[in-house]
C-alpha cells in the first residue's frame, strides 16, 4: 500500500508519517518544506494546489490523507474560506483519476456549540470560519467518494496533548512561557471539559484509519471521555515540573466554545483492538 500525505511537515504530519511507515507502508510526503519528515518516506516538496494532475504527480498512491490546512489554530482566519476550492479541486482531482481511499483531517469545532458526546450523528453548526471550511470540505469530499465508490473517512480531531514548544495549542504556549522564564500564564477558568489525547496517541490513531477500509466515514480521533481543561492544564504542569502558575480569569472564555465536549471513541476502538 502506498499512501500520500499532505501537510506532512506540520506539527501532526511528522508524528503520523513515521507512525504510518512503522506499520510497513510506503509513505510520499508532501509539504511546502519537507526538513522535520522521517527520511524513510519518499519527499517531496512543493505546494500541492499548483499541481495540474497530482495522482500521476505523486505515483499513483492508493490512498491519500489529507492533513494539509493554513491557520489552523487562527479560527477566524480568512484563509479557511479562501482555500476551500482549492481542497476541493484537488481531492476531485485524484477521485477523478483513480485513487481508492481518501481520508482528511477534520475538527470537532465543525459541530459548533453542542454539550456532550459526539458521535457520526450529532448535528453540525459550526460558529468559525475554521469550522466551516472544514464542515464543507466534509460534504464536499463525501460527495465525491459517493461519486466514485471511494473509501472515505473523514478524521475528526480533539484537543491535543504535547510537550512540544512547536504546536499552538495552549500547551505548547505554556512551554513557550516556561523558557521564557515566566512565572505565571493567564488563563481564563478553565472550567469548560473537554476530549484531551495525548499526541503519540493521536498520531497512532490517525495510522491505524488510513491504514484499513473496513471502517469508514466520521471516525472520532479521541479519547472518548471529557476532562476539565484546568484539572488538565494543572495536571500537564505537574508531569512536567514547570515553575508556573495559572492566573486564573485572566481571559474570558471564548462564546463559541462547548461547556463540556467529547467524542464517542465506540468507532477508533475497533480499529485500534
Amino acid at each position: 500500500m502506498k499512501i500520500l500525505v499532505t501537510g506532512a511537515n506540520g506539527y501532526l504530519g511528522r508524528g503520523i508519517v513515521s507512525n504510518i511507515l512503522n506499520s510497513g507502508i510506503e509513505v510520499i510526503a508532501n509539504d511546502v518544506k519537507t526538513d522535520c519528515i522521517d527520511s524513510r518516506a519518499k519527499l517531496v516538496e512543493g505546494n500541492l494546489f499548483e499541481i495540474k494532475n497530482p495522482y500521476e504527480y505523486f505515483e499513483k498512491p492508493d490512498a491519500v490523507l489529507h492533513l494539509a490546512w493554513r491557520d489552523g489554530f487562527i479560527h477566524y482566519s480568512d484563509s479557511h474560506i479562501d482555500d476551500l476550492p482549492k481542497h476541493y479541486t484537488f481531492l476531485k482531482s485524484l477521485a477523478g483519476a483513480g485513487i481508492q481511499q481518501i481520508a482528511v483531517m477534520g475538527s470537532m469545532h465543525e459541530i459548533g456549540f453542542f454539550e456532550g458526546s459526539i458521535n457520526e450523528n450529532t448535528p453540525c453548526h459550526p460558529a468559525t470560519p475554521y469550522g466551516i471550511g472544514k464542515n464543507a470540505l466534509r460534504d464536499l469530499t463525501e460527495m465525491l467518494c459517493k461519486q466514485k465508490n471511494i473509501v472515505f473517512q473523514w478524521m475528526r480531531g480533539y484537543y491535543i496533548v504535547s510537550d512540544s514548544p512547536y504546536g499552538n495549542s495552549i500547551f505548547s504556549k505554556i512551554i513557550a512561557a516556561v523558557y521564557e522564564g515566566k512565572k505565571e500564564f493567564p488563563f481564563t477558568l478553565g472550567q469548560n471539559q473537554y476530549d484531551f489525547i495525548e499526541y503519540s496517541a493521536f498520531c497512532k490513531q490517525v495510522a491505524a484509519v488510513i491504514g484499513q477500509k473496513h471502517e469508514q466515514g466520521i471516525i472520532n480521533i479521541c479519547s472518548g471521555r471529557p476532562e476539565k481543561l484546568a484539572d488538565r492544564v494543572e495536571r500537564f504542569i505537574k508531569e512536567n515540573n514547570y515553575n508556573i502558575k495559572l492566573k486564573y480569569g485572566a481571559f474570558p472564555d471564548r462564546p463559541y466554545d462547548s461547556k463540556a465536549i467529547w467524542g464517542d471513541s465506540s468507532k477508533i476502538e475497533k480499529i485500534i483492538n
